[in-house]
């Protein structure tokens, strides 16, 4: 005999599996399904067609330097999309990179994807998100979850040059990504190759229709480029209509004849908007840096299972730039055309606490895992450090290497050690006495004649400037405040002492005692004092709040506490308040 209660469930379950029922819900649903969306068609249209004015206001908390270049929080303004940031947005939703990326996806542990470990750490995602940062987003675009990496902080965290590498060939910059390339649609690629000729100022390119429409072989201006070892040379809008220069101080290219891989406008447009996301939060990455790497203190001795795993890393995270040898010569490098890779057969190294060019094992960790600040060269610290740690091997004992002589290769990490690094003590308390000695200091060590005056590497030496390897250099924009070495006066300090190796920065170890050297770290710092990260333009804030935000002892550890909540908000925490500070001059629409 049957309990009741199975009874019952055999009469329900007749019931609702009536076919007068089942129909009754499909019309149901239909209705539902329908009403929904015309729900999301209205709302879509809305977003499409709602005026700008409707939207204007989009108060966000962001990181600022002060002008004693302590980073701040404080209540601002997102500014919105300029012209050809707006442009490049409309490439975006037309080339259908929402259906893989998203802009909304901040995973809350770490997750694994195709293209490796996507960590959940602040240095990784910054602040948590604020509705200001997508008021101007028309119509949103958020994405979809998963397939590819999430874009909301992908401002400023790769250079320019990467995005243009990357867009070329996304597979070999990211092993396992799927994404296809964009060669037809973002670059001019004239389809015959082109002769390398000879020209009374060195190697150039052969006149034809294709070259003279790129090229001004009148002009007075001359441009270096490189081609990689395929052939594959990239030319970017700085170099179009001017006279180019094939420049191959080192053998990069043997091949008699080139493919022209072009920047576009279209490419321009795409990368400033790429490089907008996120950068309405100001200086988030410099908050968010540590003081120390972590695995710092670890030195490995030479280890043969070691110097196998670190090629494996290098071969799926280096190779592209850097190139097979380690000489700086990966199919990658023609699109670098500001900074190359380094050449690791030299065995030259910029960043480092040591005073000769050998670094540690922590120096070379520490660039590994921080990267180099407005190059090609990203952050890895999202990296396992036994990987990071790995690739230093095979990098120390493999290709730091003269190899000059095939038969007796010359492995500099075997024949010396590095020196003793560098003891750096406290930074002192930053003060406006401090910052003006730093000035004196850059007068007197005549920074102006490469860096500019103002810091803006624009010095009347700065034309001329070239590495070891013979490739322009520009000084580094210090007015930008986008540090190489890293954000903090410690940093600087640092570079000041020991120079850059292989480039025309100087070590200031000798010149100048510590206590100058710290001042002109501090000044050096306090050049970008209240710019906007991603243009370099001012920030417009009254001499009022200038003033409180350059006290010392003001504390604003988290947006929660930036300054000008509480006086915008009456004391209680709100969503929308006045901002104090406005978008930069020259952004916006």
């Amino acid at each position: 005999m049957r309990r009741l209660g199975d009874i019952q469930d055999v009469a329900l379950h007749q019931h609702f599996n009536a076919p007068w029922l089942l129909q009754m819900n499909l019309r149901m649903g239909l209705l539902a399904a329908g009403a929904g969306g015309a729900c999301i068609v209205a709302l879509a249209h809305h977003l499409r067609t709602a005026p700008p004015a409707a939207r204007i206001s989009a108060p966000v908390t962001a990181v600022i330097r002060n002008d004693l270049g302590q980073l701040k929080w404080v209540l601002t303004q997102a500014a919105d999309y300029t012209p050809l940031e707006k442009e490049g947005r409309g490439i975006y939703l037309q080339a259908g990179c929402t259906y893989c990326h998203s802009q909304h996806a901040r995973p809350v542990t770490g997750v694994t994807r195709d293209w490796g470990l996507v960590s959940e750490s602040g240095r990784r995602w910054g602040p948590l998100s604020e509705p200001g940062e997508i008021a101007f987003d028309q119509p949103p675009s958020f994405g979809t979850r998963g397939i590819a990496p999430d874009l909301s902080r992908e401002g400023m965290k790769y250079s320019d040059e990467w995005h243009m590498a990357h867009f070329w060939n996304p597979r070999g910059i990211t092993r396992g990504s799927i994404m296809g390339g964009f060669e037809g649609l973002l670059f001019d690629t004239p389809a015959p190759r082109i002769k390398i000729v000879g020209g009374p100022n060195g190697k150039t390119l052969e006149k034809n229709a294709t070259t003279e429409r790129l090229f001004d072989f009148n002009s007075h201006t001359k441009v270096k480029l490189t081609p990689n070892a395929d052939g594959l040379l990239f030319v970017p809008l700085a170099a179009q209509h001017a006279y180019p220069l094939i420049w191959m101080p080192n053998q990069e290219f043997g091949g008699k004849s080139i493919k022209i891989a072009a920047e576009t406008h279209r490419l321009e447009a795409l990368t400033a908007y790429i490089q907008k996301l996120g950068m309405n939060r100001g200086r988030w990455r410099d908050f968010y840096e540590p003081a120390e790497t972590d695995g710092s203190h670890i030195t490995l001795p030479r280890s043969d299972a070691w110097i196998a795993a670190g090629k494996k890393v290098y071969e799926r995270r280096c190779i592209a730039c850097h190139g097979v040898h380690g000489d700086g010569n990966g199919w990658a490098a023609t699109f670098l055309t500001k900074q190359r890779p380094r050449n690791f057969t030299f065995g030259e190294f910029k960043f480092r606490l040591t005073k000769g060019p050998l670094p540690t094992d922590a120096d070379l960790l520490r660039t590994i895992s921080r990267g180099v600040r407005g190059t090609a060269m990203p952050a890895w610290f999202e990296l396992p450090l036994d990987e990071r740690l790995a690739v230093i091997q095979y990098v120390k004992y493999v290709l730091t290497a003269d190899r000059s002589d095939p038969q007796k290769p010359d492995f500099y990490f075997l024949d010396e050690q590095p020196s003793a690094p560098l003891e750096i003590g406290a930074a002192p308390q930053p003060t406006p006495d401090l910052i003006e000695h730093g000035h004196k200091i850059w007068l007197q060590a005549k920074c102006w004649e490469c860096h500019g005056k103002t810091g803006k590497g624009d010095g009347e030496k700065a034309a001329g400037l070239k590495d070891d390897w013979g490739f322009p250099i520009r000084p580094a924009n210090l007015a930008g405040g986008q540090f190489k070495s890293g954000p903090n006066v410690t940093d600087i300090f640092r570079t000041i002492s020991t120079g850059l190796t292989g480039t025309p920065m100087p070590s200031f170890r000798d010149a100048f005692p510590e206590s100058d050297r710290w001042a002109l770290a501090s000044y050096i710092l306090s050049l970008s004092a209240f710019k906007d990260p991603l243009t370099g333009g001012p920030l417009p804030i009254s001499a009022e709040d200038r003033a409180a935000l350059d006290q010392p002892d003001l504390q604003t550890p988290s947006p929660h506490q930036a300054f000008g909540l509480q006086r915008a908000c009456g004391g209680v925490a709100c969503s929308a308040a006045t901002p104090l500070i406005g978008p930069s001059a020259g952004t916006g629409s």
